[in-house]
Formats: structure tokens, sequence, C-alpha cells
């Protein structure tokens, strides 16, 4: 007997899991303060040998199932996810990160009032350790068919971002296990390939910055990245004598960027020089980004020859920004109900 649709949840959020025994407990919560209610969470364990798996069981809430598995990776966790799924709609979240709390209602009032579109997605902010905000996300918004755009950069900049029809992603098959980084990219342009994207302009997803996460693997985020541009130029290959360039020193700024942040080492100012070089090559506007590139080179050489100078210098205005937020955060939380960078409501817990 088929189970009758109006009693399955309308959207599936799904949580790949492994290791996560530190911030898992605050990404669920951020799921389940959710003010869109008919859903179901899945989270899939893939073989966390800490207290992953404890942490995520005492919480009490019978949206929550929870599947456990042998390490196979990201990908696979996402897939394995989908599999379990039952809802319209699919999102999927990092163990890591946070959603404010009207992330879901938002994305899915678009896509019912957009019924040509099939994903829906909203902007970032990046947050530390301690929940707290870094740095502001791209803020683009671009609707219908994105491929062009996505083809530039990954707008969407994570895989805990949109809300995508289930139909949609099970008629690609899901993500491409073979990838060991930018399988989130690779799985936007797919589905912008073939369906149309819709945005919801405003900050609901909170990436984790951490130094163990996936994307600080550099060589292996540029490999698969050119692979990822690869097969979607080859999709569309109209755009390739327009964009090719513009999409690889897009890529090339993103990694000399990410090669650039804390801890400061050589191995790391040496990997970002190379990407500079290889930015600087790919720009069709070099001429008019020569600033960028010589404010980004004298970082580099100050981490090749005293990369301990500039990680004092840092912590310094670290410290001192860490007063000022402590010195404000007494009248913060007395006169307003939200934090410092606007989250209404988002649960965030310091470590």
């Amino acid at each position: 007997m088929i189970e009758s649709t109006k009693n399955l949840p309308k959207i599936s959020v799904i949580i790949p899991a492994y290791n996560s025994e530190r911030t898992i407990g605050n990404t669920i919560k951020s799921v389940l303060n959710q003010t869109f209610l008919d859903l179901e969470l899945i989270v899939i364990n893939d073989g966390s040998q800490d207290s992953t798996l404890e942490v995520v069981t005492q919480i009490k809430d019978s949206r929550i199932k929870v599947f456990s598995y042998s390490n196979a990776g990201g990908n696979v966790s996402r897939n394995r996810g989908l599999r379990h799924a039952v809802g319209e709609f699919v999102s999927f979240l990092d163990a890591d990160d946070l959603w404010t709390p009207d992330k879901l209602q938002s994305q899915f009032k678009v896509l019912q009032e957009n019924v040509t579109a099939k994903v829906a997605y909203s902007w970032t902010d990046y947050i530390n350790a301690n929940s707290e905000f870094i740095v502001s996300g791209k803020r683009i918004n671009v609707n219908g068919d994105v491929y062009n755009s996505l083809l530039l950069n990954n707008f969407l900049e994570n895989g805990s971002n949109p809300l995508i029809c289930r139909k949609a992603l099970i008629t690609l098959g899901g993500f491409d296990e073979s990838l060991s980084a930018a399988q989130d990219w690779d799985m936007w342009l797919r589905l912008a390939s073939k369906f149309n994207f819709i945005c919801v302009p405003s900050v609901q997803i909170l990436y984790r910055i951490s130094a163990n996460s996936v994307s600080c693997n550099l060589v292996r985020q540029e490999k698969s990245c050119l692979q990822v541009l690869d097969r979607a130029y080859k999709e569309r290959p109209s755009a390739l004598k327009h964009s090719w360039n513009i999409s690889l020193a897009n890529l090339y700024k993103y990694l000399t960027c990410k090669a650039l942040q804390k801890p400061f080492n050589r191995q790391k100012g040496l990997a970002s020089a190379i990407f500079l070089w290889k930015y600087f090559l790919h720009d069709p506007a070099k001429l008019q980004n020569l600033n960028f590139t010589l404010k980004v080179l004298l970082k580099i050489v100050i981490i090749l020859i005293l990369p301990t100078l500039l990680d004092k210098i840092t912590n310094q205005r670290e410290v001192r920004r860490q007063k000022t937020a402590t010195l404000l955060n007494g009248w913060v939380v007395e006169k307003r109900p939200e934090d410092q960078k606007g989250y209404p409501g988002v649960f965030t817990v310091s470590s």
C-alpha cells in the first residue's frame, strides 16, 4: 500500500556528519528552530569516531532520523540521505553550519510563487569556530537561467545553501561521488543546465570557516574546480570563448584568498603566490586590477619572510575587536533580540 503524500513532510533536510561532536548540536537546533515546521531531518552518520552519534541521539524530536554507515565522504553521504528523503523539496546542511530561522520558509515561499524554478538560494555570511561573524559573502541576485553566471563563480558559495526540488536531484543522479572537492558547484551547475533558479536576497546561511574544512585543501580544490569547469563548458560550449578566462581568473582569485587565511605559514604563502600568478595570467582586466594584485603580493612577501609578524598583527586586531564586542554585548542583548550582524533568533553558542 502506498503511503498518502499528505502524510509526508514537505521538506527533507539532510546533514552528513563525520566527527562533528562540537558543532552538530547547534546545527541541528538551527533546523529544529525553523519557522517552517513540515520537515524531516535526516542525519547521515558517516562513520564518526567521536561522540557525534551520542550528541544527535540525545536531541529528542520526532522529525529526526539517524542513519549510520561506514565512512565514505560527503558526496556519498548526501546521496545516501537523498535516497532516504521523502519530501517534495530537499536542502543539505553541513554539520558545522547554521541557518537563520526563516531560511526554509523564505525559500519554500519563492518556489511556490515561481513554479518554473526548481532551486531557491539565499546569501551567506561567514563565521568562526565561536559562531562569530568574520566576513560577508557574495550578494548576487540572479534568477531564471543562471548557468552562465555560475560558470563565472559559485555564487551560492556552499553546500548548505539551496532548497531544491527532490525530483530534479533524482533526475540528475545526485552528487558526483568521483569528485574530491567542488561537488556542490558541480551539482548547482548541473541543476542550472536544466532548471531555473530563484534568489531570496537575504543572509540565511552562516558558513563556518575552520582549519579542518575540506575547502582548505587547496591543491585538491584547484584540481576539482578545473574538472568541474571543463565539464561545464562542454555542456555549454557557446560560452567558452566569452568567459573561460574570467572563470579561471575568478577561481584563482578565490584560491589566492583562501591560501592567505590564517594560520599563516610559508607553505601557504608559496601556494598563494602560485595562485596569484595564475590569476594575473588569466584576468582580462589585469591592468585595472593591478592595485589588488600588488596589495596581495605584499601580503604574500610578508608571509614568506616573516609569517609570525602577520600573525601578531592580526591577533592584536582580533583582541581589540573582541574587547569592543564584549563592551557592547550587554547593550546588544538588552536592546534587541538579534545578534550583532542582524540574524534574528539564530541559534549560536560560543565554544
